[in-house]
């Protein structure tokens, strides 16, 4: 189901998008390129009421899975193995527990959908995991049964201003839980155009290999989350409804319009709980920063622009891995200095290379404001009034 379009082929006019495009689409809708022509914790700190409500439409089984997803980039392309486990541990409870009955046959099935994650069966070939362009853009799904002319179909959204890819297939209701369809049409929607530009793939010489279906295994009352399995062995979360953190990390995925992103965030979880936020111990990793990084990568590491940042008994490391085997090591202290601020004194500095170090002589001292703090991303302001966003790879325990 997933489609994947190399963002090269967007903006490298030299590539040739028919070949790519139609190359990646055979693979991720289960047709064969040869035929074609060419449970972690709850959130529990800065947690305001508009984003709890926000929230109230999942229940805690399904916010364990939407948990779980925080913090995976592209869709489960680049997720560890404890990420894996944690997200299918989810689905496997989701899909044990007393979702919608016969989901295909219920209205809440219709409409579009959100895919925020998918797994990679093992037959993907070298050419499916070359394609990574898809992760700059929003993937949908839409579905709708209950017409004339039933169909299901896979959307690439490139941007709001230019436009999109939209794959469709004829389908129809096999039983309560599977969709049979054939993909049959396909055509890019640009905004600066005032019609449809066909994409050329041939679905009437691929013959059965257009053909899949997809198993709906767990559909939730409130309609906002779906799981579904496909005829390749692949498990896909779908969404209506997403989660405020999951809106921010995706613009941040995208590169468009993160500080309005972080500004509407920001406003959403204004805090009305008297509980102070708590700089939490474990590993951070730095996924945005609103100053570019200098032509200096080693003030980028000494002020906290690169790597990640390791917080464990009152004291903070940053951590860049510059080559294999060689990494830059900054060690200091903080303190709580106000509500939610903390100064922090970096000046234990080294290179480091297996067992060897080679210190160097730099001190950075920084004021941290915490404007948001949960247990899977951190958003602050540090160094230079620099605002940043990480996310927590570890929680230290080990």
């Amino acid at each position: 189901m997933a489609l994947k379009v190399g963002a090269n082929a967007i903006k490298n006019p030299n590539l040739q998008p028919p070949f790519n495009l139609h190359t990646t689409l055979a693979l991720n809708f289960n047709l064969k390129p040869s035929a074609s022509p060419s449970i972690r914790k709850t959130l529990r700190i800065c947690r305001s009421s508009l984003v709890n409500e926000q929230q109230s439409s999942f229940t805690e089984q399904e916010k364990q899975l939407i948990d779980a997803l925080i913090g995976i980039q592209g869709r489960g392309r680049s997720a560890s193995p404890r990420q894996l486990i944690d997200v299918e541990q989810a689905v496997q409870v989701l899909e044990g527990q007393d979702g919608v009955g016969d989901p295909t046959s219920s209205d809440l099935i219709e409409g579009r959908w959100q895919l925020m994650f998918t797994t990679r069966p093992g037959t993907a070939s070298p050419i499916q995991r070359t394609f990574v362009g898809v992760d700059l853009f929003s993937v949908f799904q839409e579905v709708y049964l209950r017409t004339n002319d039933p169909r299901v179909s896979n959307i690439v959204k490139f941007s709001d201003w230019i436009g999109e890819l939209k794959v469709e297939a004829a389908a129809s209701i096999k039983d309560g839980k599977r969709i049979l369809f054939r993909f049959d049409r396909a055509a890019f929607s640009f905004k600066f155009l005032p019609f449809k530009v066909p994409y050329p793939v041939p679905f009437r010489l691929l013959g059965d290999e257009a053909k899949g279906w997809l198993d709906t295994t767990y559909l939730s009352h409130s309609g906002n989350l779906r799981i579904s399995r496909g005829n390749k062995g692949t498990t896909f979360v779908l969404q209506k409804k997403t989660d405020p953190r999951q809106t921010l990390l995706a613009a941040i995925s995208m590169g468009t319009g993160v500080r309005e992103a972080i500004d509407e965030f920001l406003s959403l979880s204004k805090s009305e709980s008297k509980d102070e936020p708590v700089l939490l111990e474990g590993e951070w990793q730095m996924i945005w920063s609103s100053q570019v990084e200098t032509d200096s990568w080693l003030e980028n590491a000494g002020n906290g622009l690169m790597g990640s940042q390791i917080v464990k008994n009152g004291q903070m490391k940053f951590l860049v891995n510059i080559l294999p085997g060689i990494s830059f090591s900054m060690i200091g202290n903080f303190v709580k200095s106000g509500t939610q601020t903390y100064d922090v004194t970096m000046d234990d500095a080294a290179l480091i290379g297996g067992p060897f170090g080679y210190p160097l002589e730099m001190e950075t001292k920084i004021n941290m404001e915490l404007l948001y703090n949960d247990d899977k991303i951190r958003i602050s302001r540090g160094y230079n009034n620099i605002l940043f966003v990480h996310l927590r790879t570890s929680d230290g325990s080990k």
